[in-house]
This record gives structure tokens, sequence and C-alpha cells, in this order.
């Protein structure tokens, strides 16, 4: 339960406004460090959730892939260079960013993730590095600016930023790819 408890405490931090201000004032603190952050707290708060509603996760969640669906799509929804725009200038948007990456993103994970065994993970680390080559060749590229409340070299700046994660993705699924499991030393 200490774990949900340093969930709810950097939640509450990541909440209040002066943080929150500072984490969104670069786009890619805004995407790489303040939307992990809100997921890694669900991440953490899932332990209370599925203590206190462990029928609900059999239920719903019994096989863990609704639960990744559900992740990958508010990270898909998220990795939108408009959303991000419109989590700056509407409240309401800003909200749903705080409400969804924790709870509809973080919870899911961490109940699916040993649940869908080895193979649905492989599948989740070959998606995900692929989106990221996807979103940093177009936030490196584009010919036009994406997101209006960020400059130019801020766009470019999270385009290799994406970049550099997807290139640490593939070189971990080379490891995953190349080593024996079961050797011993």
């Amino acid at each position: 339960m200490k774990q949900a408890a340093y969930g709810a405490a950097l939640f509450i931090f990541l909440a209040i406004p002066v943080v929150a201000d500072v984490l969104e004032s670069i786009m890619i603190m805004h995407m790489h460090m303040q939307m992990p952050l809100l997921i890694f707290c669900g991440f953490l708060i899932a332990v209370f959730f599925r203590r206190k509603f462990p029928t609900f996760f059999a239920k719903w969640n019994g096989d863990g892939i609704p639960g990744i669906l559900l992740f990958t799509l508010i990270m898909l929804y998220w990795m939108i260079p408009r959303t991000m725009d419109d989590a700056l200038t509407n409240m309401t948007v800003e909200i749903f960013k705080f409400i969804s990456l924790p709870f509809l993103a973080g919870i899911p994970l961490r109940d699916s993730w040993k649940k869908i065994g080895s193979a649905g993970k492989k599948v989740i680390w070959v998606t995900f590095t692929f989106m990221f080559y996807i979103m940093g060749f177009l936030y490196i590229k584009a010919p036009i600016q994406l997101c209006n409340n960020y400059l130019l070299i801020d766009q470019l700046t999270l385009g290799w930023g994406y970049m550099t994660m997807a290139i640490c993705f593939t070189i971990y699924l080379l490891y995953l790819a190349f080593t024996n499991k079961y050797e011993t030393v």
C-alpha cells in the first residue's frame, strides 16, 4: 500500500500549478516527462485499486488484453500534436490528461502487464517502437509547426527524443531476440 501512497503523492505534486507549468513549458518535458510520470502515478496507485476492486479487474481484464488496448489507445491519443496544444489552452483537456493518463493508462498497464504473457509484451514493445519511430520522423520532418504553443526547435527536440527512445527500444528488442534466458552463469 506504500506504493499507492507514493503514487498519490506524486500525482498531487504533478498537479501543483507551478510544477505543471514548468513541465509543460518545454515540449519534450511535457511529452517525455510529465505524461510518463502521470502514467507512473497510475502504475503505483493500481495496487490500491486492485485490492479494493479485485472482482472488477478479474472480470473486466481477465486476460490483460482489454487493459493493454485501453493503455495503447490513451497513449495514441496523447501522441497527437493537437492534444498537447489543447491541454495547454483548454482546462477541460488538461483535466482529462490528469485523469486519463494515471487512471486509464497507468492502472490498466499495471493490471495487464503480468497477464498478457511474453508474446503480448513483445507485441507491445514492437508496436511502441514503430510508433515512436513514426512520431519522431513526423516531428522532425514536418514542414510546418505542428503545435502552436511550442517553438519549431521544441518540435525538433521532441522528434529526436522519440527517435532516441525508439532506438533504445530497438536495442532492447534485439537483446531479447539474441539472448538465451535459460542460460545460467
